[in-house]
């Protein structure tokens, strides 16, 4: 089954100004600004990739809306990882600097580094992740244990009510004062 990926080269439909589409898009992908100049600035960035037709298709729609244009293209190699390992010195490149300057010209590391397929993807290239491995169904991931220690809180003061009670203000036991009225009267 052939994979797609979403390009966008920051264009925008006809009829539709550059601001809006840029502030639909934002809120498409939840982008801000920063993200928004990179996607705005010409150059190809792949949006998404390793999507099947149908979702491809939702894509252009969705970003169609939006007032923007992208391309779906197929993927090269049917679903590479965005970042392509760099290939070594061609032979016939090799063979054209003398051998002093083969063995400088990249040493084995940087053989073997990650070249990204595009600016976005870029970001990702110099990230040091430790390399985390799965630990085997029911092993303890915690590495120790501690004691539980309570805390030095006094909390005596303090009482539960009983379940169902009124947790209404407490009605003050003092006398209620009623005011002399004697003194008042009503005239017709």
């Amino acid at each position: 089954m052939p994979l797609f990926e979403i390009v966008f080269k920051g264009q925008v439909k006809e009829g539709v100004a550059l601001e809006q589409a840029r502030a639909r898009l934002g809120q498409l992908f939840q982008a801000g600004d920063q993200q928004l100049d990179v996607l705005f600035s010409g150059r190809r960035i792949v949006i998404k990739q390793g999507l099947d037709d149908n979702a491809a298709e939702k894509y252009r729609q969705a970003i169609d809306r939006a007032g923007a244009v992208c391309l779906v293209e197929p993927m090269d190699d049917g679903g590479a990882s965005p970042l392509e390992p760099a290939s070594p010195a061609e032979p016939a490149e090799a063979a054209q600097l003398p051998p002093s300057a083969v063995a400088t010209a990249a040493p084995a590391s940087e053989q073997n580094r990650l070249r990204p397929r595009d600016e976005y993807m870029a970001a990702f290239s110099d990230v040091e992740a430790p390399d985390f491995g799965i630990a085997p169904v029911g092993a303890d991931l915690q590495d120790e244990y501690q004691d539980f220690v309570p805390l030095p809180i006094d909390l005596s003061a303090l009482s539960l009510a009983p379940p169902g009670a009124d947790l209404d203000e407490i009605k003050r036991a003092g006398p209620v004062s009623i005011p002399n009225t004697d003194h008042l009267t009503l005239r017709d």
